[in-house]
């Protein structure tokens, strides 16, 4: 038997708690995994909550990720002792995920585990840590280097900002941190901002269609208003990453910025990234990421504590990450 939290869906609307489950009711895969630690997104809160139609198959066991060390396992990849970690390929949405003491996936979605990190601190960094890597590496991929200009990172207080802020500032890059909590700037100076602004500034005039030239590359995970003013602020041959939708799923956007000053958008799906990429993304973690830096990023909660921080994560008043010790 073990603990897990649970999202039924019943004709009265759909029901969050946390249960007692038998090991013969996890859905096939074939490694087991002892999780150690998951971690509390966006989308966890989301489906936790029931306020967006993120789970597509009831009953679910939430958690778009997990960290832990495999109990057995009929994959050639894995073997009993094995450090492993899962991000998304559709965990917590259509295959039972992270927010239990144990799992049962397909071993072809796992990663090892970076010698450099412990469980604890791989679900530190999680989904949102993972992503802002991938938002980096598309950065790099585009050209954009340290010296070029300065960086805007949008929802810097959140998961996926927090991470990105360090790891740039790391990497060399000029970092802009926008944030709707000013309250918060010593802490984004600490991640490496050399500048904050208000988010305001981005995220409630209407998308226009061209601003002033103030960035040679972003990272937003707001979408909406947000990321269309962001366009039309870029620099020439600018580089938006696109990551997230927490204001919204719209783009009211103009084609000004694209035609006139020859700006890319490019979109990060993390969910199904490849394996040799995602490993790729986790390996430069290892190398970019500021450890001292980590411990400011991440709070640890109880796998009871999740459901309550669910409804504070989509409200915006949770700074970094939420990391989730399944065992407490």
């Amino acid at each position: 038997m073990f603990n897990a939290m649970l999202i039924e869906k019943s004709q009265h609307g759909i029901f969050t708690r946390i249960v007692e489950l038998d090991e013969a009711e996890l859905p096939e895969g074939d490694v087991a995994v002892a999780v150690g630690f998951s971690s509390l997104n966006y989308k966890d809160a989301l489906a936790i909550t029931g306020k967006a139609p993120v789970v597509r198959k009831f009953p679910m066991v939430p958690g778009i990720d997990f960290a832990g060390v495999v109990e057995s396992s009929s994959n050639p990849c894995w073997k009993a002792g094995d450090k492993v970690l899962l991000n998304g390929r559709g965990i917590g949405e259509l295959h039972w995920g992270g927010l239990a003491q144990k799992a049962r996936v397909k071993g072809e979605w796992l990663s090892s585990i970076p010698e450099a990190f412990s469980c604890q601190q791989a679900m530190a960094i999680g989904t949102a840590g993972y992503t802002a890597m991938l938002c980096v590496m598309a950065l790099e991929r585009h050209g954009i280097k340290p010296g070029d200009g300065e960086i805007l990172v949008t929802g810097a207080n959140g998961g996926v900002g927090s991470i990105a802020v360090a790891l740039l500032s790391t990497l060399g890059y000029a970092v802009v941190a926008s944030t709707g909590r000013p309250a918060e700037s010593g802490h984004l100076k600490a991640l490496g901002a050399s500048k904050i602004i208000g988010r305001e500034e981005l995220f409630s005039p209407p998308g226009r269609a061209l601003g002033k030239e103030r960035w040679v590359g972003a990272i937003d995970s707001l979408g909406s208003h947000t990321l269309a003013n962001v366009c039309a602020s870029l620099n020439y041959r600018g580089v938006a990453v696109a990551c997230g939708l927490a204001q919204g799923n719209d783009f009211p956007a103009s084609v000004a910025p694209f035609i006139l000053r020859g700006i890319t958008l490019v979109g990060i799906d993390s969910v199904y990234t490849p394996g040799e990429e995602r490993n790729k993304a986790w390996l430069r973690l290892a190398k970019d990421l500021d450890h001292e830096k980590l411990g400011r990023i991440a709070h640890v909660i109880g796998l009871s504590e999740a459901k309550a921080k669910a409804d504070e994560l989509l409200s915006g008043w949770v700074r970094g990450r939420l990391v989730v010790d399944v065992n407490r």
